[in-house]
């Protein structure tokens, strides 16, 4: 082995490490209760709906732009590929070998988000990127900064698709998307509920923001949910269904994705959000610094909560009196696909086309990120999944057991990290 071969494997080895305590440190904050669970769901939930948004916003405003548009929609396409894939061969599998419910989505929802931002800066700090380098003048933060959008557009696929058919995946989503549209809608109208009064008991729910603020803005809220259901009832059955199906698939961070791309594209907008001061920024020292700031928490914050949700798996396991059957069919398999199929699949298939084509341009850290997208281990979002479907409790801990065996070994990334820097050289 050279040392070059050498030395990349021990930073990755490092930079994998780095992922790998992190999570403890939230398995050590579970464990000894200084976050609860419902804390962690808490955390979960603000890092999906505004810092994920947040970092969307900022890094792909900063790093897309005409010239490298085409770069982003093969992500987009390369993302839908590998998902849609494993879709189908999870859907096999589970036809051939009568897998559990849970199987498709641990091969098809891997961990698109926090853990690969978390090792592409770990990678970057053990200096194993700047083989990746187009130039003397590509500094390290500029490739992290690059592979981050990259990571960022493809997590946007996963989270669609997750939003859109993960309960389909898991055969628990029965109720009807018309149906469930216009009960929202019926509810934030505010015609499936009693006004409030105003000699209500102030409780934790209780704005406390002065005057009559709250009343106007829950008054104007109401009027504009009002107005959304009375065009919603005139619209034709079919319409209604169309909409009802697509609004499944968005989320918050495709909306911040949309508006990052919209940012990146217009110049004007983009001048006025992301120059400096002096040259026409007039938002960038106060709005979008501010959105950077919320936007670099959601990284390690969603790693610590990985760790407090396996932290929570493991008192399950230790307090039931049976832990529950580890399946070992599905767990090898789910490993196999995760940490061995998938990444030598992506690493001959990205080579082949950045070496037979010109479809992925000269940018190698685009080629690396491409390669490592489909691997690593499945998406926490699993658990969430586990709670919604009927399985029992011994299925409940065998999900948990494949969870935390698919992180503890996650440092067998590093060998398709390597493989991957090697490939790209």
């Amino acid at each position: 082995m050279s040392s070059s071969v050498k030395s990349t494997f021990v930073g990755a080895i490092q930079a994998s490490a780095s992922v790998l305590l992190t999570i403890f440190y939230g398995v050590f904050a579970g464990q000894t209760k200084l976050l609860s669970v419902e804390t962690g769901r808490q955390i979960s939930k603000i890092c999906i709906k505004m810092f994920l948004p947040a970092l969307l916003i900022v890094n792909l405003g900063t790093q897309i732009e005409a010239s490298n548009a085409s770069l982003y929609l093969t992500i987009l396409v390369w993302a839908l590929v590998y998902n849609l894939a494993s879709i189908a061969v999870g859907y096999a599998l589970t036809k051939c070998f009568s897998m559990p419910k849970w199987f498709t989505p641990a091969i098809t929802f891997n961990n698109t988000t926090s853990y690969p931002l978390l090792l592409i800066q770990s990678l970057g700090s053990a200096g194993v990127l700047s083989a990746l380098a187009k130039s003397e003048d590509d500094t390290s933060d500029d490739i992290i900064e690059r592979a981050k959008s990259f990571f960022l557009v493809c997590s946007v696929v996963s989270n669609m698709l997750t939003f859109g058919l993960g309960g389909k995946l898991l055969g628990v989503s029965d109720e009807d998307p018309v149906e469930s549209m216009d009960e929202d809608l019926r509810d934030r109208a505010g015609q499936n509920d009693h006004p409030p009064t105003d000699s209500q008991e102030p409780d934790e729910r209780t704005s406390l923001l002065p005057g009559r603020l709250p009343r106007y803005v829950k008054k104007a809220s109401r009027h504009t949910a009002q107005a959304q259901h009375a065009v919603w009832d005139k619209l034709h059955p079919r319409v209604q269904r169309a909409l009802a199906y697509i609004t499944q698939f968005i989320s918050p961070p495709t909306v911040g994705a949309i508006i990052g791309v919209v940012l990146g594209f217009v110049p004007p907008l983009k001048k006025a959000f992301f120059n400096d001061s002096e040259d026409g920024g007039i938002f960038n020292a106060w709005l979008t610094v501010s959105l950077k700031n919320i936007g670099e928490l959601f990284v390690t914050l969603q790693v610590i909560v990985v760790g407090i949700k396996l932290a929570h798996s493991l008192r399950r396991m230790r307090q039931g009196s049976d832990s529950g059957n580890l399946h070992w069919l599905p767990l090898s398999v789910v490993v196999l696909i995760r940490f061995i199929i998938w990444p030598v699949l992506s690493i001959l298939f990205i080579r082949m086309l950045f070496t037979q084509t010109d479809v992925l341009g000269e940018d190698r850290v685009l080629w690396f990120t491409m390669m490592l997208m489909p691997a690593g281990p499945p998406a926490m979002k699993l658990v969430a999944m586990a709670e919604v479907d009927d399985a029992d409790e011994n299925d409940k801990m065998s999900i948990a057991r494949v969870l935390m065996t698919c992180y503890a070994i996650s440092p067998l990334l590093s060998i398709a990290v390597v493989a991957s820097l090697k490939a790209c050289s």
